[in-house]
């Protein structure tokens, strides 16, 4: 962090060619790590399976004319797997528990994050031929040039946004970039309400089909231009941008509440990950954290 307040929009020189400040690495915190080492979030290719077949087992949602037995709807704070009619190979909660061990030991420290992680089923937001791929520490398509991020990352980003002058209290959340709709999921158990907005049609349609079999209450789903916000439900405590851009977009900035979170990957070629706080009506003050890599963040509507 910076620590001087300055007006934003940011520039890209602001964020990646600042040669006095060491970005952190996976530290799991905001603070500089003991050694000066940096590792870059690059997305994967999932040409490895690293899972394993026991017994407890999850499956994608039925589909529609499915003669499976409704979902009942899930208690507050739980997120439950639709009931399999069968079995989905080498997908376990096992699994899943391995993968949030494994960001745990990558540094993130939060253990409200990282229960999310384990609840929520992310083979469920995947092709049935990627599911048996879905707790290795990739990113993984999703389809129109789009990924889900690795779990490293989501966990990270939420991470960093909890650790505000609340006590990690988020009443009203805003994703730039559902995708598949698996952060959004993960977000919803550490926030009150969840707001999130995706300008690919066929990607905010395919997020709704995931979704609706959880029975998640307090996701609220948009088709839009995520660059331009939700200033009709704004302000936010906390903000998440799933796509890269060179600068954040001011009428975001406008829309985060005082003492409230950013957390947005910026550049081209080259990404940080920015964390922006509000500090006055008028005041933010920026912090550069570590190198990523996502997809670039377009405006407008497809």
């Amino acid at each position: 962090m910076t620590g001087k307040p300055s007006r934003f929009p940011l520039t890209l020189s602001s964020v990646v060619e600042n040669k006095t400040r060491t970005p952190a690495t996976r530290s799991g915190s905001g603070s500089p790590p003991a050694t000066p080492t940096r590792t870059v979030i690059t997305p994967q290719t999932a040409t490895r399976n690293a899972a394993q077949d026991l017994n407890r087992q999850y499956s994608r949602p039925p589909a529609a004319g499915s003669t499976a037995k409704p979902v009942p709807r899930a208690a507050p704070g739980v997120i439950k797997a639709p009931a399999a009619d069968r079995p989905t190979p080498l997908v376990s909660e096992a699994i899943r528990k391995a993968m949030v061990a494994r960001v745990a030991r990558q540094g993130v420290k939060d253990s409200k994050v990282l229960a999310a992680m384990e609840a929520v089923p992310r083979h469920l937001f995947m092709e049935p031929a990627l599911a048996s791929q879905a707790y290795i520490d990739a990113s993984l398509p999703i389809g129109h040039h789009q990924t889900i991020s690795q779990p490293y990352i989501v966990a990270r980003m939420i991470e960093i946004m909890r650790a505000n002058g609340k006590q990690g209290v988020l009443d009203r959340v805003l994703e730039i970039g559902t995708g598949c709709g698996y952060q959004a999921a993960v977000l919803s158990l550490v926030a009150k309400e969840v707001y999130s907005i995706e300008r690919i049609k066929p990607l905010h349609e395919l997020a709704k089909t995931n979704l609706r079999p959880l029975r998640i209450p307090n996701i609220r789903l948009h088709y839009g231009d995520g660059m331009l916000g939700l200033p009709q439900v704004a302000p936010f405590d906390g903000i998440i941008l799933a796509a890269a851009g060179l600068e954040v977009p001011q009428a975001l900035l406008e829309q985060l509440a005082i003492g409230g979170r950013l957390v947005a990957p910026v550049g081209a070629r080259q990404q940080m990950l920015q964390l922006i706080q509000r500090v006055s009506k008028y005041e933010w003050t920026s912090d550069t954290l570590e190198e990523c890599h996502f997809v670039p963040l377009r405006p407008g509507t497809v």
